[in-house]
């Protein structure tokens, strides 16, 4: 949902597995990111969180109620505030929606802050190294 000013919504996970991040690659494929999407009309950001690990991702899981936190970045001329959650990973699949779109990988929490781009989304990535610490 797109808010005041050019401002849009966003909801994005990190999910784990056996203390390893799950990152995508974005739709062009340049560069490393955690699954996420717009937040809908109707949704919750946590449902969103869980919708796009699945369509992204094929991945399923258990969603921490509180976020992780929220980063800003620029797409297509509008600012996008993503709120993050962490997910615990229960399963994955090979096929999935969005699977001929995307690559997927697991890293270590601390190779994934090196491979992410978003600045905002390191911060996040480093505080999730912290805690597995």
């Amino acid at each position: 949902m797109a808010g005041q000013g050019g401002l849009l919504r966003q909801a994005g996970v990190v999910p784990i597995r056996n203390s390893q991040v799950c990152l995508v690659t974005s739709r062009s494929g340049k560069r490393w990111v955690v699954p996420k999407g717009t937040i809908e009309t109707g949704k919750s950001a946590g449902e969103i969180a869980l919708q796009e690990a699945w369509e992204e991702a094929g991945l399923v899981g258990l969603l921490r109620q509180e976020p992780l936190g929220s980063y800003l970045y620029e797409k297509d001329g509008l600012i996008c505030h993503v709120i993050v959650f962490q997910m615990l990973v229960t399963g994955a699949v090979e096929i999935y929606p969005e699977m001929g779109l995307r690559q997927r990988i697991w890293l270590p929490v601390s190779q994934a802050v090196s491979r992410a781009e978003d600045a905002g989304l390191r911060e996040i990535l480093r505080d999730v190294a912290s805690a597995e610490r």
